[in-house]
C-alpha cells in the first residue's frame, strides 16, 4: 500500500513538474492585432498555411508558436542618394506598412520577425537610391517631385508585396540639397516665373494691339462702304427728310426754304 501511494506521489510530482515547466509555452494568448504560426519541431516543421486568430490557444508544450504584430506600423528612414549627375541629396522618407495577415507563415520563413531591418528598410533605401539616380537634383527638388515620389511608391509596393508586406504608404517628408545648390536652383525657377509673366505680358500686349488693328479694318471697310454709298440724290432726299421732320417739332421756330447749288432746303436757325 505505501509502495502505491509513493508511486502515485512520485507521478504527481513529474506532472506537477511538467506543468510547471511546459505550462506557460502550452497556453497562448494572442490580443487583438496579433496573428501566429506554429512551428512542429518534432513532425511537420513551419505550419505556413494555418495562422492562429486572436484568442486562447492550446499548444502542445514542445512545439512554438510565433506570434506577429499585424497592425499598421510606421518606421522613418533618412539617407543620402546621388542624383543623374552625381550631385548629393538628402531625402527623409516615411512608410507606413504592415505584414499581409494570412501570409506570415511566408514572410516568417523568409525574413522571420526582424523582416523590418531584413526586408523593408533596405529595399526602400535601395528603391530610392534607384529612382533618384534617372533624376537631377533640380527635378528631384521641384520639378519632378511627384514623378520621383510616384516612382518610389510603384517600385517598393510591388517588391514588398510580393514578400508579404502590405505598403500603406510611402511619403517624402523632405528633400535637402547643399545650400548653393537649392540657392541657385531657386534664382532659376524665379528667374522662369519672370521670364513666364513678362512673355504673358506681351503676349496680351499683342493681342490687344491684333484687336485694335482689326477692328480699325472693320471701320474702315465700313466707311468706305458708306462713303460709296452717298450719292448725290439720296442726301438731297435725306435732308429733305430732316427739314419735314423739324418743321413738325414744336421746338422749331424759323425755317427758310430756299434752294442751294444742290437744291436743299436751307435751315436758318430755331430757338
Amino acid at each position: 500500500m505505501k509502495k502505491v501511494s509513493s508511486t502515485i506521489l512520485i507521478v504527481g510530482g513529474v506532472f506537477l513538474l511538467a506543468l510547471i515547466i511546459f505550462g506557460s509555452s502550452a497556453f497562448v494568448t494572442l490580443q487583438p492585432g496579433e496573428r501566429g504560426v506554429i512551428f512542429r519541431k518534432f513532425t511537420t516543421g513551419l505550419d505556413k498555411e494555418n495562422i492562429y486568430q486572436p484568442g486562447f490557444h492550446i499548444i502542445a508544450p514542445w512545439n512554438d508558436m510565433h506570434v506577429y504584430n499585424v497592425k499598421e506600423q510606421k518606421n522613418e528612414e533618412s539617407m543620402d542618394v546621388l542624383d543623374k549627375s552625381g550631385l548629393s541629396v538628402s531625402v527623409d522618407i516615411s512608410i507606413r506598412y504592415n505584414p499581409t495577415y494570412n501570409k506570415i507563415g511566408y514572410l516568417h520563413e523568409t525574413f522571420g520577425k526582424n523582416y523590418l531591418n531584413q526586408l523593408i528598410i533596405p529595399e526602400v533605401r535601395s528603391t530610392v537610391r534607384r529612382v533618384a539616380g534617372r533624376y537631377t537634383a533640380e527635378e528631384i527638388y521641384s520639378t519632378k517631385r511627384k514623378d520621383v515620389e510616384d516612382a518610389i511608391i510603384h517600385e517598393t509596393r510591388t517588391v514588398l508585396d510580393k514578400n508579404n508586406i502590405q505598403m500603406k504608404a510611402l511619403l517624402i517628408r523632405s528633400i535637402n540639397l547643399p545650400t548653393q545648390i537649392k540657392k541657385a536652383i531657386e534664382d532659376k525657377l524665379q528667374k522662369e516665373q519672370e521670364a513666364l509673366a513678362y512673355r504673358y505680358k506681351l503676349d496680351r500686349e499683342k493681342s490687344e494691339a491684333e484687336r485694335k488693328r482689326i477692328a480699325a479694318e472693320g471701320e474702315a471697310i465700313a466707311n468706305k462702304i458708306i462713303n460709296n454709298s452717298l450719292t448725290t440724290n439720296l442726301l438731297r432726299m435725306r435732308g429733305i427728310e430732316a427739314t419735314v421732320k423739324l418743321s413738325e417739332s414744336e421746338n422749331t421756330k424759323v425755317i427758310i426754304i430756299g434752294s442751294g447749288k444742290d437744291g436743299l432746303p436751307l435751315i436758318l436757325g430755331n430757338n
